[in-house]
């Protein structure tokens, strides 16, 4: 737990700030204090009759994934060693926005970590006042409720309810991912490190299963990730799409909303042809999307590709790739884009043999 002399150094930072972002570290602050509060060491969830088993059998896990993290993967895991039942289904609520004809989300700023493609909020109901100021504002406005977060390493965040009903791949990738946040973290470039941690996390699966040779689940991981990757492809191309839209000085305001639609209303007719039941990379397609919902999709798989290049060209030595990666910090964002590249249809449909 943070030593009650750190809150005070909060307090020159908040002074300085609006009335509006006092009001947001407030509520962050007390959202993190109720985690903590919350929040027990395993074995004694463990050892408590009144956790049901399914809980259980998911802390014994993590534990397991945990210790492989340390031992195979080089990952820091200082985090989840901790169990803490906030008894709703999420942690936190984001809030994602861009500007209605522009492709690139809006950023704020944060303290240590620089600026980022969202603005969480412990409460969905602050989240929710938070979204309707950006529409008033005349931006294109996406909240979502987030099953997990990392502190990036700066507190040991605990296991949460929230995330547990996970199976057991999707809950390794989840654990890998913000392990992954505490090991590189490059302040200020939000597709890279969720692009990092989304590659790392998925080969990180991969090795998991395959030191329990279970074959089979690796196999059916695999395909989930190869369905997965047709729609994100198609996200991606849809985006890229909308850039030519945005792009076109010759279209007025009405024209640009016609043609924006369009592109979007083409998305989802391919995407029933893609996949007709569930066409999405997380459980459903939904009918409405602007520029801030699709951003969130490219921000965690725009770059991975680059990643998993980079780590077949280290020979798969997790350590040389983490050092590969933790040397870009030198770099500026535009550079390391550049060296990873952007993702194509080609490389992401081969990259579906790997990969949060």
């Amino acid at each position: 737990m943070m030593k009650t002399r750190n809150w005070f150094a909060l307090l020159p930072l908040l002074a300085l700030c609006a009335c509006s972002t006092v009001n947001f570290y407030t509520q962050a602050i007390g959202g993190q204090t109720e985690i903590w509060r919350k929040s027990r060491p395993n074995d004694k969830a463990l050892a408590d009759p009144s956790v049901s088993e399914h809980v259980k059998q998911r802390l014994r896990l993590i534990e397991e994934l945990r210790a492989f993290a340390a031992s195979d993967l080089h990952l820091p895991t200082k985090s989840f060693g901790k169990y803490c039942d906030l008894k709703r289904p999420y942690v936190v609520w984001v809030v994602y926005a861009a500007e209605e004809f522009s492709s690139e989300g809006k950023t704020w700023w944060y303290p240590l970590v620089g600026k980022l493609k969202y603005r969480g909020f412990f409460n969905e109901k602050d989240a929710k006042v938070e979204a309707d100021r950006l529409k008033k504002q005349g931006y294109d406005v996406f909240v979502g409720g987030v099953e997990a977060y990392s502190t990036l390493g700066y507190l040991a965040d605990p296991v949460l309810n929230t995330f547990l009903h996970r199976d057991e791949p999707e809950l390794a990738e989840l654990i890998f991912h913000e392990l992954t946040h505490a090991k590189v973290f490059i302040p200020g470039d939000t597709d890279f490190n969720e692009a990092f941690a989304t590659a790392n996390a998925q080969d990180g699966v991969r090795r998991w299963l395959r030191s329990k040779g279970d074959l089979k689940r690796l196999r059916e991981y695999e395909d989930h990730l190869k369905k997965n990757m047709r729609v994100i492809d198609l996200m991606l191309n849809t985006r890229e799409k909308l850039k030519g839209v945005y792009a076109d000085a010759s279209t007025d305001v009405s024209a640009k909303r016609v043609a924006k639609q369009r592109v979007f209303d083409g998305m989802l007719a391919q995407a029933l042809v893609i996949s007709p039941h569930k066409p999405t990379h997380i459980h459903y397609l939904p009918k409405t999307w602007n520029n801030a919902r699709i951003n969130t999709v490219a921000t965690y798989y725009t770059m991975v590709p680059g990643f998993e290049r980079l780590l077949k060209e280290k020979g798969g030595d997790l350590e040389a790739f983490h050092r590969e990666v933790a040397d870009m910090r030198k770099l500026n964002n535009e550079q390391r884009m550049k060296i990873l590249g952007t993702r194509s249809t080609t490389s992401s449909s081969s990259s579906s043999s790997r990969h949060d």
